[in-house]
């Protein structure tokens, strides 16, 4: 067996599923379970597809190239800056979305046991606590990840199985496709395959193995696709489409993720699905905050060019932390807000520049390498017409 192969293909599965996951059935409720699987392969497809330009652009230059050395390699100065502050933006939206998340999933467990904290003291606890592996360093995230990791996988295996005896075909019917072009639906279903930051790393992994790459990179993204489509059909058999614990009033609830716990339990009403449901959901939101979090450090660590220690640690975790929750602290609905904003930056870091990039290196530098994505100046300009599509519909959202 190809260890670092599959190594590689759990790496992308591991920063595709995470909490926006949870968002998926909510996002897309008002659609119906039908038009979700429609719009997940749509995405997957396109999503894949930037993947792969991001592979094919950073095959011309020397490995260790990021994202933004590579918009500075084919489109210049302007590329650079679009990089860099697309990056920071999706970094804080999705911070601020699993700040929201967990502080609204850790006040749900709470109350559960009788004590009741106001939102914004939630959110700072919640925080300060992970917060605080983050700043002892990559190390403890990474032991801490492997364990949570682990469990999310057997949990959500266990819950899935738990709940299909309860699917009802009458709510799985439900929906409407005319809301297909929704921007809460396009955006937080792009969110979710948002995973191609990545492969620069990748290609370093595989010592520049084209053939593995490409490899990785497909099963990869498909294996999230599946766990998704289960995901949605799980959630929508159960949970209605209307009425007030319904999935489109959770989609303009400011407690997103614990309305959704709940009410699982008790439509479901079984111990071991609470449970589980409970499990699954918190281990979504902490690894995903566990990892962006991480990664918004370092941005900051090599932008302002400090070392994490001493003050300069302090430093970074600080212009890290504290914006991202005093925007969750005052921004009601935050969760379901943060992550269609992160779509939008998604789409524009890892469709629309990966395109440019690409079509500037094709045209203008005659650039070449070991791959090129198939299709030609058709894939190109498709997906262009993609990503605009969804950034207007996003915006205007």
């Amino acid at each position: 067996m190809d260890f670092k192969l599959l190594g590689s293909i759990l790496l992308i599965v591991g920063t595709s599923i995470g909490a926006g996951m949870l968002g998926l059935p909510i996002a897309a409720a008002e659609l119906g379970f039908m038009g979700s699987v429609m719009l997940l392969f749509v995405c997957w497809i396109f999503m894949t597809a930037g993947a792969l330009l991001i592979l094919e652009v950073n095959l011309w230059l020397p490995q260790n190239n990021n994202l933004i050395t590579m918009a500075k390699a084919t489109i210049g100065p302007l590329g650079q800056i679009i990089a860099w502050i697309t990056y920071l933006l999706l970094l804080y939206s999705l911070l601020c979305a699993y700040i929201a998340g967990g502080s609204d999933l850790f006040q749900n467990l709470l109350k559960s046991y009788s004590i009741n904290l106001p939102l914004w003291s939630c959110a700072t606890l919640f925080t300060l606590l992970f917060g605080t592996i983050v700043y002892l360093g990559i190390r403890s995230v990474d032991y801490v990840n492997r364990g949570l990791m682990s469990v999310k996988a057997i949990a959500y295996v266990i819950l899935v199985i738990l709940l299909m005896p309860f699917i009802s075909t009458a709510k799985i019917a439900a929906g409407n496709l005319a809301y297909l072009t929704s921007a809460s639906a396009l955006t937080v279903t792009a969110t979710s395959f948002g995973y191609a930051t990545i492969i620069p790393s990748l290609r370093v992994y595989f010592a520049g193995d084209v053939k593995k790459l490409k490899l990785a990179i497909i099963i990869g993204s498909t294996i999230p696709f599946i766990c998704y489509i289960i995901w949605d059909a799980v959630i929508m058999g159960v949970i209605p489409l209307n009425g007030d614990h319904g999935l489109a009033a959770m989609l303009h609830s400011s407690n997103s993720t614990s309305d959704l716990v709940n009410t699982v339990s008790t439509t479901v009403a079984t111990g071991s699905v609470t449970l589980f449901v409970k499990l699954f959901t918190s281990i979504c939101v902490l690894t995903s905050f566990l990892g962006v979090a991480l990664c918004l450090t370092d941005f900051f660590a090599d932008g302002f060019q400090l070392e994490k220690k001493g003050m300069g640690n302090i430093f970074i975790h600080a212009v890290t932390f504290l914006p991202a929750l005093i925007i969750t602290i005052f921004v009601p609905n935050v969760f379901m807000k943060a992550l269609s904003y992160a779509g939008i930056y998604t789409i524009v870091l890892l469709v629309l520049l990966p395109t440019w990039m690409a079509w500037r290196g094709r045209k203008m530098s005659q650039m070449k390498g070991e791959f090129r994505l198939p299709g030609g100046n058709f894939s190109l300009v498709a997906l262009v017409i993609f990503s605009i599509f969804l950034v207007v519909k996003g915006s205007a959202g």
